[in-house]
């Protein structure tokens, strides 16, 4: 069932209230979304067996951004985990491999049929080093992402305008961004070798979470103990 979980903290309103739903637990029965959906994030810390998933922003390109907050404990979720197990709908994330474990690990599906934006932008962008979001995003989109609400409580009970506005902000952008650097694989000749990456993806993310997440397993050499 939809929850209005949207807060209005010192009387200000959120910026960007319009252009979002905020549910609570799960999605809505019959969503209607597209067929290529940017999807994020957000998370109690960086360690996908330890901190908790707390936020799924999901948006098709087209209309509001569908966020699901997530309480503590077990993940019961039965519309999200069939969204992300619908392999006839693209899921594209900025950085794949981590959203993808913690879906994976607290959803209980590994998305298949995925586009990594970060991934894109290393194959497309060789004359920098600057990947993070709100570089690709300035220097691709020139539209510049404040990343000031990353580093947040984002496990509270209500969730500050401030942190939704920047939950939002974080899908809003990737289908302009896919589209420019799309356009600069294609003109390089490097579509393809993204896509064999791509595909790889769900692979590289059961053996994250199986144990291999610090190691090169394509590499020759084993490192020794230390």
């Amino acid at each position: 069932m939809k929850t209005n979980l949207q807060p209005v903290v010192n009387d200000q309103k959120s910026g960007l209230a319009s252009r979002y739903e905020l549910y609570q637990g799960d999605l809505p029965d019959n969503l209607a979304l597209g067929n290529v959906l940017a999807i994020d994030t957000e998370f109690m810390g960086l360690n996908v067996f330890r901190d908790r998933l707390c936020l799924l922003q999901i948006y098709d390109g087209a209309g509001k951004v569908h966020m699901v907050q997530f309480a503590p404990g077990v993940i019961n979720a039965p519309n999200v985990k069939k969204l992300m197990a619908d392999t006839s709908r693209e899921k594209m994330f900025f950085y794949a491999r981590g959203d993808m474990r913690w879906i994976g690990h607290y959803v209980g599906v590994i998305p298949e049929n995925v586009y990594c934006l970060k991934i894109a932008s290393r194959i497309a962008r060789t004359y920098t080093q600057q990947h993070d979001l709100e570089d690709v995003s300035r220097h691709v989109l020139g539209v510049k992402i404040s990343k000031e609400q990353q580093s947040t409580d984002w496990g509270a009970p209500v969730l500050t305008p401030a942190q939704l506005d920047y939950a939002a902000n974080d899908v809003l952008h990737l289908h302009p961004m896919r589209e420019k650097l799309a356009a600069m694989m294609q003109s390089e000749g490097r579509e393809e070798i993204a896509q064999g990456l791509f595909k790889c993806l769900p692979a590289v993310v059961r053996a994250d979470l199986a144990g291999w997440g610090s190691e090169d397993l394509f590499a020759y050499h084993v490192p020794r103990p230390t």
